[in-house]
């Protein structure tokens, strides 16, 4: 019986492994759009502030 238990260690860790690797590889979702939306417009406000301390 304790040998049996000795196998039951590795093969609960090899599933244990497995479970966590497909959850750590899944795919997210998350959209980038607000993100680079904001990003453009303070890259737009950026290049208008230079502009205006251009000219003056």
């Amino acid at each position: 019986m304790a040998a049996l238990a000795w196998l039951l260690i590795p093969l609960l860790a090899a599933l244990g492994a497995g479970l966590w690797g497909s959850w750590a590889t899944r795919n997210r979702r998350t959209g980038d759009g607000p993100e680079l939306a904001g990003y453009e417009r303070f890259r737009e406000a950026m290049e208008k502030q230079q502009s205006h301390s251009d000219v003056a």
